[in-house]
């Protein structure tokens, strides 16, 4: 199929090996190759100076510990706003390497405090314990807020692709189990449903990066079996959700030529619906993790939107 690509992202393309996850093996080449599309990034050199650490916190019961990475600003006077992150990857791919240089871009722009969890990937740890491991990593933020400099009212949730999805899932946690109380959460170009019956996820099968045979892969690894079966839980396909009532307010972003596109604004829709405000940018001629491209006016526009989103979602004020 042929797609109208904003004409900026098109040279990038021709850079960048395609993801293809048709099995296992297919994976390890993947995940192999990783640190070249990383490379493609040029480095970000904040400039406000920013403390980075990595460190270990306790994992689920019965789970290993959990590597974050601690990102803060280090001028803050007083509790600021923080932020849990989760990275994408389709659930099978990334690490806290992935989105190390947006997420120092991140704390130089707002002055927030973020935590970046390296959640264990599927296939070797399908769900529960990917969502489990981020859930462990919001109730530790939560807990450390005066330690670690946040203010425990300004807490919210955000990740990309899978990690879009796997924040929707620890919104929901955090709701249902009575845990830290969210003010927002950032949802970009989530990955919410394994029902996979979407306009786009049915006709989007050649898309660059992401497209139907890749999403077939990721969910069966994650869940461990088929995906679209009637028992999945919403805490693994947020979509499933069937009531979405007192979540945090969200703001949901979506690409054109992306699988993912129909899912994320049906997804901002129930919220809207179930009174939770929603805001959703969805923005025309994008592919599926375009964002990197940063030399692109789009991308330019979606990286502003997002911080523009989590300053007022967070309550930034400096």
């Amino acid at each position: 199929m042929t797609y109208a690509i904003d004409p900026e992202l098109l040279p990038w393309l021709d850079m960048v090996p395609p993801v293809v996850l048709t099995d296992y093996e297919a994976l390890l080449a993947v995940r192999a190759s990783a640190a070249g599309l990383e490379n493609l990034v040029p480095a970000y050199e904040p400039a406000r100076p920013v403390d980075v650490r990595d460190t270990a916190i306790p994992g689920p019961s019965d789970a290993p510990d959990v590597p974050v990475r601690v990102y803060s600003p280090a001028d803050r006077a007083g509790a600021v706003p923080g932020l849990l992150y989760i990275h994408g990857g389709g659930f099978v791919l990334g690490d806290l390497e992935t989105f190390h240089g947006p997420l120092l871009r991140l704390v130089d722009e707002l002055g927030i405090v973020i935590v970046s969890v390296d959640y264990r990937l599927a296939p070797e740890h399908p769900f529960p314990a990917p969502v489990e491991d981020c859930y462990a990593a919001l109730t530790w933020t939560a807990a450390k807020a005066a330690e670690l400099g946040i203010d425990p009212a300004r807490l919210g949730v955000a990740g990309e692709s899978a990690g879009g999805g796997l924040s929707a899932a620890v919104a929901l946690l955090a709701r249902d189990r009575g845990g830290p109380a969210l003010c927002f959460q950032y949802l970009g170009i989530p990955e919410l449903d394994d029902r996979l019956d979407t306009p786009s996820m049915r006709d989007y099968t050649d898309t660059p990066v992401w497209n139907r045979p890749n999403a077939v892969f990721s969910w069966t690894s994650y869940l461990g079996r088929e995906p679209g079966g009637e028992d999945v839980s919403p805490y693994a396909a947020p979509a499933r959700a069937t009531d979405l009532a007192g979540l945090p307010p969200a703001f949901v972003t979506t690409c054109q030529f992306d699988p993912l596109r129909d899912e994320g604004i049906r997804y901002a829709q129930e919220l809207a619906h179930a009174g939770v405000a929603a805001e959703l940018r969805h923005y025309p001629g994008t592919f599926h993790g375009c964002g990197l491209v940063e030399a692109a006016a789009i991308s330019r526009r979606m990286f502003a939107d997002e911080v523009e989103a989590l300053r007022r979602g967070l309550r930034v004020t400096g």
